[in-house]
């Protein structure tokens, strides 16, 4: 248990944080799944619709530090690729 006054602050601060790390990293992945879950029903134009609104989601989170900008620059790679080769 923290004993100080700051390490009490500290341990209050990384509750706070990893609360609101653990809402956008759910956004992120719902927007994802979103995405791939269009792409499976074979619907180009809506996956290519939340696609668009994905990245930016996606962006702002690997910015944050929450996920590695590679990983992300590796979704939106495999996923627009996916869509462009949909019928």
């Amino acid at each position: 248990m923290a004993n100080s006054a700051s390490a009490r602050k500290r341990v209050r601060q990384a509750a706070k944080s990893r609360q609101h790390n653990m809402s956008l990293r759910s956004k992120a992945r719902t927007a994802i799944k979103k995405v791939v879950n269009a792409i499976d029903a074979g619907d180009k134009a809506n996956a290519q619709s939340l696609y668009q609104e994905m990245v930016p989601i996606i962006d702002n989170i690997a910015r944050k530090g929450l996920y590695h900008k590679n990983k992300i620059a590796r979704h939106k790679s495999r996923l627009n690729s996916k869509i462009k080769s949909m019928a």
